[in-house]
């Protein structure tokens, strides 16, 4: 069974490939490699012993994504990752986050409407939920106003997805809200690996800590949580990855109660900057170097997720704690820059 994965090089995205391959899938991966190396295959082919197709292709071409699907007519399931995903970075460059995106997207599903059966699972995030007002974040907590155009961008993409399930009954969708990944796979072959400055805490915490960073930048003491630094709900990337091929296996098997389904994937547990930073210290005894400096744009306090229904109706679970995740981080970047 072929299953296509977009943003297949990138972070989540490689996970999610090696977790399938293992499962037995076939899988394809799209990247056009603006946030991903080709080498990440040598990574996969060393944990699976197998190197998945790959196609270098930029969705944001309608004609190749076109072209794409005449030459693969047997794609069975897509995991749909390709997107830009900064929070900071959005509010500098809102139009490159819609262009790339929303087109993206509303190409794919154009191209799985014409296919007699699809299934589909999107990469969605916690930040569509905004500043929620309680803690945990249930799948029923109202979406409020984004936050970033990064947020907005995943709000038109579940309404985008929302919309078309519900004319076209032969698409099956699932929506995953991310909340926040890090680490890496236990083997050392693949993990986090942004190009130039990171955008995500731990692989900044990690290159801090190599000494490839001169100092962490921790945006914001002043939060009315208990230590003042924003709080999060950090996931492995495993973890994650695992959660999506039970996603998948749940369409494909047909046992979705209906055509379009949201879930929640975390931990269910929040933790603030500094509770992160201390992590590092206490797995790596090392000391890292940080300040605190004023808030970034948004920024929101507080997100961790109520995991109930996901772990209730998909029967998954998160296993991996902090520090097991940020040890794993830890012994990625000791590794790629050894």
């Amino acid at each position: 069974m072929k299953i296509l994965v977009t943003g297949g090089l990138g972070f989540i995205g490689s996970h999610t490939v090696v977790e399938l391959q293992n499962e037995g899938y076939e899988v394809v991966i799209i990247d056009n490699c603006s946030n991903a190396s080709e080498d990440v295959l040598d990574g996969i082919m060393k944990i699976t012993g197998k190197k998945p197709e790959f196609e270098k292709l930029d969705l944001r071409n309608k004609v190749d994504v076109l072209d794409f699907f005449s030459r693969h007519k047997d794609i069975e399931g897509v995991i749909h990752f390709a997107a830009s995903k900064a929070v900071g970075e959005s509010v500098e460059k809102p139009l490159l986050y819609y262009e790339n995106n929303l087109s993206t997207l509303v190409y794919l599903l154009q191209q799985l409407s014409a296919k007699n059966k699809a299934h589909f699972i999107f990469s969605s995030s916690c930040t569509v939920y905004g500043q929620a007002d309680e803690m945990p974040i249930t799948e029923n907590a109202p979406v409020k106003p984004a936050e970033s155009p990064y947020g907005n961008t995943k709000q038109i993409g579940e309404e985008i997805m929302r919309d078309s399930c519900k004319v076209l009954p032969k698409l099956q969708a699932i929506s995953l809200r991310y909340f926040n990944p890090m680490g890496a796979h236990p083997s050392g072959e693949i993990g986090e690996l942004p190009l130039g400055i990171p955008q995500n805490l731990v692989p900044f915490i990690t290159q801090t800590g190599i000494g490839l960073r001169e100092q962490l930048s921790v945006f914001g003491d002043d939060y009315p949580t208990e230590d003042g630094t924003c709080i999060r709900d950090y996931i492995h990337v495993v973890d994650l990855a695992k959660a999506h091929v039970v996603a998948l296996k749940r369409l494909l098997n047909g046992k979705n109660e209906n055509n379009y389904e949201v879930f929640n994937v975390g931990t269910g547990t929040g933790s603030s900057v500094l509770e992160v930073i201390n992590s590092f210290e206490r797995v790596s005894g090392e000391k890292l170097n940080y300040k605190i400096v004023g808030r970034r744009p948004g920024d929101v306090i507080s997100a961790y997720a109520d995991t109930s229904r996901a772990n209730r109706v998909l029967g998954w679970k998160a296993e991996s704690t902090l520090d097991d995740a940020m040890r794993s981080a830890w012994l990625w970047e000791k590794k790629i820059r050894a």
